[in-house]
């Protein structure tokens, strides 16, 4: 089959989009790839919360897939909105790459060794949140663009350090940049963070079926429940909001925190644990850690 490929243009979303590309082509597709840039990555001096959402890295590629353009989208899944537009359907989510934040500084080796007032870069609201629980000396500042763009920023000194995902260091060959990872019971994951997800159009059956060989079930039922506490909690990058889900057998825990970036309100964290064998059991319960966090006073 012949398949094409919307993606961003970043480096990041090029290496995502070339490992598909390796994995369907070893199947015997023929497979191409659409770059795009998208308004999320044009608008950089605002914070993503302040214009559209995590949805303005998406659009244009869903639009080339209405148009025909292209065929699939393989997307971070922690960009893809809760909600897809109609007509739209993620038809694969592939094995987890490591779902951890990173620390990444040229002179310190972990947050605890930042002194008191350090600035620290991100962009997401999650991360503000947990580091100003953690540490609420810190400076916390906005920090966008794409991956190396991030690190040019850090290393001209505009920052003391700056928080990552690990997967995209990883995927680059840049782990070395990494000086600290933070675990989860520290600063839980983002929903479905280190993942990846191949958005198709929903009448596109041949191709659901040509990706069905690439999907990951344990990762796809792990973020089934953790997009499910964000949907129940309203689904907007504008939420400082963690969730992350682990299995051991058939059990699987879901955890969850809630906060306010800026540090006004106590951090609110819910989890429950129970069997989950499909993606219905696994959204069911990731709503009802989601009901839990309100109820604990999350909004």
């Amino acid at each position: 089959m012949k398949l094409t490929i919307a993606t961003r243009e970043s480096r990041l979303a090029l290496w995502q989009a070339e490992h598909v590309r390796f994995r369907l082509e070893r199947l015997g597709h023929h497979v191409s790839l659409l770059g795009m840039t998208t308004k999320g990555d044009q608008i950089l001096d605002r914070s993503l919360s302040k214009v559209g959402g995590k949805g303005l890295f998406v659009k244009e590629l869903e639009l080339a897939l209405e148009e025909g353009r292209a065929d699939l989208a393989v997307h971070s899944l922690k960009d893809v909105p809760m909600e897809l537009p109609a007509g739209f359907k993620l038809a694969c989510v592939m094995a987890r790459e490591d779902p951890r934040d990173a620390f990444v500084s040229p002179a310190y080796k972990s947050l605890a060794d930042l002194p008191q007032g350090a600035v620290v870069g991100t962009s997401s609201l999650r991360r503000v949140a947990l580091l100003q629980a953690i540490r609420p000396d810190l400076r916390i500042q906005p920090l966008r663009g794409n991956l190396d763009t991030r690190l040019r920023k850090l290393d001209d000194g505009q920052y003391d350090a700056i928080v990552l995902a690990a997967a995209g260091l990883i995927r680059l060959g840049l782990e070395s940049r990494i000086r600290n990872y933070f675990e989860p019971e520290v600063m839980l994951p983002a929903a479905g963070q280190g993942a990846l997800g191949i958005e198709i159009r929903s009448e596109r059956a041949e191709v659901e079926q040509a990706l069905t060989t690439l999907v990951h079930q344990e990762t796809w039922l792990r973020v089934a429940a953790e997009r499910a506490v964000s949907r129940a909690m309203g689904g907007s990058c504008s939420m400082p909001l963690a969730a992350y889900a682990t299995f051991e057998g058939t059990q699987m825990l879901v955890q969850a925190a809630w906060g306010d970036p800026e540090g006004k309100l106590p951090l609110v964290r819910a989890q429950r644990q129970g069997p989950v064998l499909d993606q219905d059991s696994a959204r069911r319960l990731g709503e009802r850690v989601a009901a839990d966090l309100r109820a604990a006073g999350a909004s």
